[in-house]
């Protein structure tokens, strides 16, 4: 089959045998390229790995599904929690410690697929993974309707905060640095008129600029909540201490078992949801897409921001 696999710290499509061992085979219909595919290239840190962490298809039963591509043991009490990513005996990410969802077809547990509501575009919804980590993320920060809200970075996880924020029904101005993003921020009902003394600041940029901008921005008392990922260790301002400011950590998502007793609360629902009954949002984030033999094509455009490109998506399947 057909897979985007890293060679050389580069992604290329190569044929590879199709995979096997326990789980469920889902044939994959589109998937996309995240920010962090990028970073992680570059650091070696995926060298012959078939990436993507972001991705939807069509289980063995004919269902549409996206994939928590979140695994962990299945047995600690974080994982009991729906929270693998902190599991503390295998941690996994799909697409990162192991083979991903640029592929034609991937093996993935049962447990971590989440059914598409009626209606929505399978083309589209490997969206999902990125607005569940959004969506978290504005879990995780705890804004209350009448806060004053800013969202530092309008790439594409930033323009998926917008968008999770657009549909909760809170306002938010947002720093978008390209004209593509400054649009794309307006259409989700952003606010590109940047000032001081927010209540909340959100940084999904996860840079030494942009953590001193949340940190100047916010309030003394006030809330930054990470969804930016550092790549560099920065050093903590200290006006972080001068004005109390609670800095507040996020990564990923809850995930869920369909066993689990009494139900539990899965982001992927909401993002699913999300998508669902506002079409605008994927018109808006997809900037590009591109078939799997047009990997390069892909990647040369998700690492130009300046082009217009927000999120590039790959149509594995017809």
């Amino acid at each position: 089959m057909r897979a985007i696999q890293v060679i050389d710290s580069q992604p290329q499509l190569v044929e590879i045998s199709e995979p096997a061992g326990d789980g469920v085979p889902v044939r994959v219909v589109s998937a996309s390229i995240c920010a962090s595919d990028l970073h992680m290239m570059d650091r070696g840190m995926v060298e012959g790995r078939v990436l993507g962490h972001e991705f939807a298809g069509i289980a063995p039963d004919g269902r549409a599904v996206a994939v928590e591509p979140v695994l962990g043991c299945g047995l600690c009490d974080y994982c009991a929690d729906g929270y693998p990513g902190h599991c503390v005996e295998q941690f996994t990410v799909v697409g990162v410690n192991q083979d991903g969802g640029m592929a034609e077809t991937i093996v993935v547990p049962a447990e971590n697929l989440v059914e598409l509501p009626t209606g929505l575009d399978i083309r589209v919804a490997s969206l999902i993974e990125p607005l569940a980590v959004a969506a978290h993320g504005m879990d995780q920060a705890r804004i209350a309707p009448r806060e004053r809200v800013l969202v530092i970075g309008a790439g594409a996880i930033g323009l998926s905060v917008a968008a999770v924020l657009q549909y909760r029904g809170l306002a938010f101005d947002i720093a978008a640095r390209h004209p593509a993003q400054q649009s794309a921020a307006l259409r989700l009902g952003g606010r590109l008129s940047v000032s001081d003394g927010y209540d909340v600041v959100i940084d999904a940029v996860g840079s030494q600029a942009s953590i001193d901008d949340a940190v100047n921005r916010v309030r003394a008392r006030g809330r930054i909540c990470m969804v930016g990922s550092f790549w560099e260790p920065p050093p903590v301002p200290q006006m972080l201490c001068v004005k109390e400011i609670a800095l507040v950590g996020s990564m990923l998502y809850r995930c869920g078992r369909p066993d689990h007793p009494g139900g539990r609360k899965r982001t992927f629902d909401e993002a699913g949801k999300l998508l669902a009954g506002n079409p605008h949002v994927a018109d808006i984030l997809i900037s590009h897409r591109f078939p799997l033999d047009g990997v390069s094509q892909a990647f040369a455009a998700a690492r130009d921001r300046s082009s217009g490109a927000i999120k590039v998506c790959f149509d594995v399947r017809d």
